[in-house]
C-alpha cells in the first residue's frame, strides 16, 4: 500500500531538515506558512511565513552548533489535511544536553505545508534548555 502524500510531504521536510537544507524546506511550505514554538524562550512564539520560519531554523542550528537533530518515529494522517509527526529530538548548547520526544501537528492544502504546531512533554524543560 503506498503512502499517503501528506506523509511523505512530512517525511521530506524532516530529511531536508536533517540535512539543514533550508531552501529545501522553503519549497514545502506556502509563502505565508506559520510555525507555533511553545514556551517562555528566545526561539518560542509565532513565526509567520517562510522567511520567518526559516529563519527560526537556521538560529535553532546556530544555537546549537548545528547538533540540534530531529530523529522521525512516525507520521499520521487523517486525510484531510493534519499529519502528526511524532520525533525525538536531540540538541547541545552551552554545556547542555537536550533528549526529549515531541510532535508537530502539520496542516497541509494541496502539497504545502500551511501551518505547523509544535508539542513538547515539557515546556519547563525547553525553558530551560533554550533560555
Amino acid at each position: 500500500m503506498a503512502e499517503h502524500p501528506h506523509a511523505t510531504l512530512v517525511r521530506k521536510s524532516y530529511d531536508a531538515f536533517f540535512h539543514a537544507d533550508l531552501d529545501a524546506l522553503r519549497e514545502l511550505m506556502t509563502a505565508d506558512a506559520t510555525q507555533h514554538v511553545p514556551g517562555s524562550h528566545p526561539v518560542s512564539g509565532d513565526f509567520k511565513g517562510q522567511d520567518a520560519v526559516i529563519g527560526m531554523y537556521r538560529r535553532l542550528f546556530q544555537e546549537t552548533g548545528g547538533s540540534l537533530r530531529a530523529d522521525l518515529r512516525d507520521v499520521f494522517v487523517d486525510g484531510r489535511g493534519h499529519a502528526v509527526a511524532l520525533h525525538h529530538i536531540t540538541a547541545e548548547r552551552e554545556g547542555r544536553r537536550y533528549h526529549e520526544d515531541g510532535c508537530l501537528v502539520f496542516r497541509i492544502v494541496g502539497d504545502k505545508i500551511t501551518d505547523i504546531d509544535q508539542c513538547v512533554p515539557d515546556i519547563d524543560l525547553d525553558n530551560a534548555f533554550w533560555g
